[in-house]
């Protein structure tokens, strides 16, 4: 055997042995992508029941809610207060699941699931009002979002089965 001979044998060992590990490399970076996806939408999805759940718990603060849709200008300073902290939790919660979806963490289907949402919020006045005082607290393409939604100009339907002439003032 000549030295080009073991060269060759050299090359197709280290190729034998190579791919299997590149291989075996791809798998692990899928594995670990598809594991922070989860983790990512987790995450979300326990910050998303948090906001749902302050709703449930105080009859007060849905109380404020509901009026807020309704006119965000028309509250009292404390209540502009509650619902501004409530929805800019709600906003920055929907600007990072904008992110995950942009940056592919986060699915088609499920980025749909949250526009719909947002495009529920944003038809009503109030929602469009306080966005007007809050989105500078936003990054320039996430408002840019925003208010490609609120151009769309979609019609309050969330809670039109409600009598929300019945809510009780504060």
């Amino acid at each position: 055997m000549n030295w080009e001979m073991l060269a060759a044998v050299g090359q197709l060992a280290a190729v034998v042995i190579g791919i299997p590990s590149f291989v075996y490399l791809a798998i692990q970076i899928r594995e670990q992508t598809r594991e922070r996806r989860h983790a990512a939408i987790n995450t979300l999805a326990g910050q998303w029941g948090e906001l749902v759940k302050s709703l449930s718990d105080s009859s007060e603060f849905s109380a404020i809610y509901l009026r807020g849709l309704q006119s965000f200008s028309e509250l009292d300073p404390v209540s502009k207060v509650r619902l501004s902290a409530f929805l800019g939790r709600f906003f920055k919660n929907f600007e990072g699941m904008y992110f995950y979806r942009r940056d592919g963490v986060l699915g088609a289907s499920l980025w749909e699931e949250i526009e719909r949402t947002m495009k529920d919020l944003l038809a009503y006045p109030g929602t469009r009002q306080w966005w007007e005082t809050r989105k500078h607290w936003h990054t320039d393409e996430f408002a840019g979002v925003v208010d490609e939604i609120i151009a769309q100009g979609h019609e309050p339907k969330a809670y039109a089965t409600y009598n929300l002439r019945q809510i009780p003032r504060a």
